[in-house]
């Protein structure tokens, strides 16, 4: 199995040259909460472990696969999706199967190309670089990524104006996976360097139930089949949202009850956290209801919307317009944000006309 023990998390700095070693810190060096242990442990290790995303888990035993019996490095794989389904544990998972070991860094921490020459020249043979939020990497560093992907190597440049000097860097054949939330912001150099894009998709209610029971399994709780599946219908198709959830409830039934959870129990627990049975929670119901009786039903825009309940436009657009519009509670038109029947049922109004 993969050595995660020596998994290390970049920080951005460095302590210098090209060759210097990235300033980083072991897993276990890192003083985690008891949630944050709890997340980790929660984590599947296997690709037959991991619950959900089957076309994704099909190719992905396809590409490592083939790189085993071949011998050689998989290609580098992009992990694409919205936030919560997986796309961290997955890279975990590539490692381990693998069996070798796993970097880890974020695109907003390769802020200068000597940072990522850094991360690259630690590297050993056979060793996946997994990049978190690569479309927010810093254009140096992302220049710096292409010949390292294509060709291994990287040219790292000493010196300033005519007596700078081109220095060449071989780097050990390895496996980069990204990971994004907006795929669409990646450039197409890029994205046409990855060998294999995985694009992970919202998980249903029967998926879910199936990991909040996993999850209550490992944490110890007695938790009813009827209320996992309640749990997980007001998930929003997210698995962090799901065991986020199943932990809020467990601290109700643990304090309100016997520690067991029934439907009941979960019904409780989830109206005083404030999830409604669609998954909507405080804010997408102020959005809703400023949409609705406050304006009408639209069209609105977003900044006016943010305004009328209190947040910052980029939280309504980024964190609850993307669900209301899946759930089909909002439509997104060139005048502006209109609420469809469904949004008026639900704060149970009449629908106009």
């Amino acid at each position: 199995m993969g050595d995660i023990e020596r998994t290390e998390f970049d920080l951005g700095g460095t302590t210098g040259g090209a060759g210097a070693p990235a300033r980083s810190d072991s897993v276990s060096a890192l003083p985690l909460s008891g949630e944050a242990e709890q997340e980790l442990s929660l984590r599947p290790r296997s690709l037959g472990e991991f619950i959900g995303q089957p076309k994704v888990r099909s190719q992905l035993e396809l590409v490592l696969g083939g790189a085993r019996t071949r011998g050689v490095v998989p290609d580098h794989v992009l992990l694409a999706g919205p936030p919560g389904l997986g796309k961290t544990t997955m890279a975990m998972i590539i490692a381990q199967e693998l069996g070798t070991s796993l970097r880890m860094t974020s695109g907003p921490a390769l802020e200068r190309a000597g940072d990522l020459a850094a991360m690259l020249s630690n590297l050993m043979e056979g060793d996946v670089l997994f990049v978190d939020e690569i479309h927010r990497m810093a254009r140096p560093a992302e220049e710096m990524l292409y010949m390292a992907m294509e060709d291994f190597r990287i040219d790292v440049i000493v010196g300033k104006g005519p007596g700078a000097t081109s220095i060449p860097i071989e780097i050990p054949p390895f496996t980069l996976v990204g990971a994004t939330t907006r795929a669409g912001m990646l450039t197409g150099p890029l994205r046409d360097r990855f060998g294999f894009t995985a694009q992970m998709e919202f998980y249903s209610t029967e998926d879910l139930t199936r990991v909040v029971t996993r999850t209550a399994g490992i944490l110890g709780v007695e938790l009813r089949q009827d209320a996992a599946t309640e749990i997980a219908s007001r998930s929003r198709g997210t698995p962090r949202i799901a065991n986020r959830l199943l932990r809020r409830v467990r601290d109700y039934a643990d304090v309100q009850g016997d520690g067991t959870i029934t439907l009941e129990v979960a019904r409780a627990a989830l109206l005083v956290f404030d999830v409604d049975e669609l998954g909507l929670d405080r804010l997408d119901r102020a959005v809703l209801d400023a949409l609705v009786r406050g304006h009408g039903g639209g069209p609105v825009g977003v900044n006016t919307l943010a305004v009328a309940v209190g947040e910052e436009a980029g939280t309504v657009e980024e964190v609850c317009e993307p669900y209301l519009v899946r759930a089909g509670m909002i439509s997104r038109t060139p005048r502006g944000r209109t609420a469809t029947p469904a949004a008026w049922r639900h704060l149970g109004l009449q629908p106009p006309g």
